[in-house]
């Protein structure tokens, strides 16, 4: 493996991109200052379809809701509301939005693009405002606005920046607008002319595509995972880039010479014998971000659970006893917990409703110096997040942008045996309704010849409940039946499966 390539100024972040290319599957995870920020998971079999733009059909309209089912080819139908469609420009400022049911029509062909992949039993989140991002751009042909990237704070970079997109794009005689993206920071503007000229060809493929192919078709496709890493991430802050696989490092090669030259020799082949998220301790993270519990440095930690409605987060001084008093041990541990639950978020790509229950703070300015680390520390996500204020309870409520699936979806399913629930019932509560479902068998039965035997199958502490707890009762139900009761331990049934067969 080659050195990685020194960050010129030593007060900003070193950060390095691991690349995992596997047989179906590839991983890039994010390094900051040696902690992992964020880890990528792409799958050939179920790859994210966010940034894809579809000719799609409109399959219903639902003008109570404001919004259309459409119709883009995948295994359930895509979701637009009134506010992701364009509003049409000959509107003024103060024209009231059309209703959805007066701009689309079932069967209505339909450019749109996914911002949002299917979760759950939701479909897909569609926009028809598309945005076609290349390393410093992002062009959106129906928008005629011009933006610069907030992360981009000197005013001046920001003027010189926003200036030349306003003269290239007259130059060039293109329609729409462009977002200059955090990377374009101190880039000259023929690279910017560049990329512009790049985006103009992939606009022009894109309907051209549309007049021609059938509905339900896909006619811009983002780029894989690694690439998408270089384009989006590869900055001067980044000391190296690091992928274990040759073909893949030939193509990321390709892309960062013809696109970001500068960098180029930062890309590098991991070649050891070590696998590569071995080495950085990846594996090890990933398998932490998975657990509900984070510990903290000071001996407190932070207990996570994902639920379909929220994400909920409780904070705990655990071990922490401190050395001054009880309000400087909380605030020191919450202080601590604002830090790591942004860091958390963002690892586990949690989205929706965050609600925060912080060791209870009596000092308003305590208050307020957590709010003010956490709402900091949430400010280097990519994702938009919004913080609130201590509520009367002394929860906090935050909300992030979900548009994929969590670190745990991804990779985990529903316990078969818990169906998800995170525990099992007792052996005594399904020996009673292991009772109960011999009563209802017996009862299906009325009018038929009495069974002289009942066969239970059971797993075997179920069967120890039985005979050491509830032997009493079992033999009473025996002889209520006037039949025995035989009982079988099943070592493969799970803590709540039983069965009763009738002999």
């Amino acid at each position: 493996m080659s050195s990685a390539a020194p960050v010129d100024d030593p007060g900003t972040p070193r950060i390095e991109i691991l690349v995992n290319a596997g047989h179906g599957e590839t991983r890039a995870a994010q390094i900051e200052n040696g902690v992992l920020q964020d880890i990528h998971v792409q799958r050939d079999a179920t790859a994210s379809t966010v940034g894809n733009i579809y000719l799609g059909v409109v399959q219903r309209v639902l003008a109570g809701m404001q919004a259309a089912f459409i119709d883009i080819g995948l295994e359930r139908a895509a979701f637009l509301q009134l506010s992701d469609i364009v509003r049409p420009t000959h509107l003024s400022a103060d024209t009231p939005t059309p209703r959805i049911e007066n701009q689309l029509a079932a069967g209505q062909r339909l450019l749109v693009q996914v911002t949002r992949d299917a979760m759950g039993s939701k479909g897909a989140r569609l926009t028809t405002d598309l945005a076609i991002p290349s390393r410093f751009l992002v062009y959106m042909p129906y928008t005629p606005r011009i933006g610069v990237s907030a992360r981009i704070e000197s005013d001046t970079e920001r003027a010189r920046l926003h200036d030349g997109v306003v003269t290239l794009r007259e130059h060039l005689g293109l329609t729409g607008g462009f977002i200059v993206r955090t990377v374009a920071d101190d880039c000259n503007i023929a690279a910017l002319a560049a990329d512009m000229r790049f985006l103009a060809t992939i606009w022009s493929d894109i309907t051209e595509q549309a007049k021609q192919v059938p509905v339900e078709t896909l006619v811009y496709g983002n780029l894989p995972l690694p690439i998408r890493m270089l384009r989006d991430l590869l900055t001067p802050e980044v000391s190296v880039v690091l992928i274990d696989d040759a073909r893949a490092w030939a193509d990321m090669q390709t892309f960062a010479r013809r696109f970001a030259p500068e960098f180029a020799d930062r890309v590098q082949l991991h070649d050891e014998a070590t696998p590569l998220f071995a080495q950085y301790g990846i594996e090890e993270a990933i398998e932490r971000a998975l657990q509900p519990k984070v510990p903290l440095k000071s001996g407190g930690f932070l207990i996570i659970e994902q639920t379909e409605a929220m994400i909920t987060v409780d904070v705990n001084t655990g071990g922490f006893v401190g050395t001054r008093s009880l309000e400087q041990t909380v605030l020191r541990t919450n202080l601590e917990a604002a830090q790591t639950i942004a860091r958390q978020l963002r690892l586990r790509n949690l989205g929706g409703i965050i609600v925060i229950d912080f060791i209870d703070m009596v000092d308003a300015g305590h208050k307020q110096q957590v709010l003010t680390q956490l709402a900091g520390a949430l400010a280097a996500d990519p994702a938009k997040t919004t913080v609130g204020h201590v509520s009367a309870l002394g929860l906090v409520e935050v909300t992030r942008k979900r548009t994929r699936e969590s670190l745990e979806h991804m990779l985990c399913a529903p316990c078969e045996t818990c169906s998800g629930r995170g525990y099992v019932k007792t052996p005594a509560t399904v020996v009673f309704e292991l009772f109960r479902e011999i009563g209802r068998r017996m009862r299906q039965r009325s009018g038929l010849d009495s069974p002289t035997e009942l066969l239970v199958l059971a797993a075997p502490d179920v069967v120890d409940e039985l005979l050491d707890n509830q032997a009493e009762a079992l033999s009473q139900l025996g002889g209520d039946l006037g039949c025995r009761i035989r009982l079988q331990a099943e070592s493969l049934y799970g803590p709540e499966q039983f069965d009763v067969v009738v002999m």
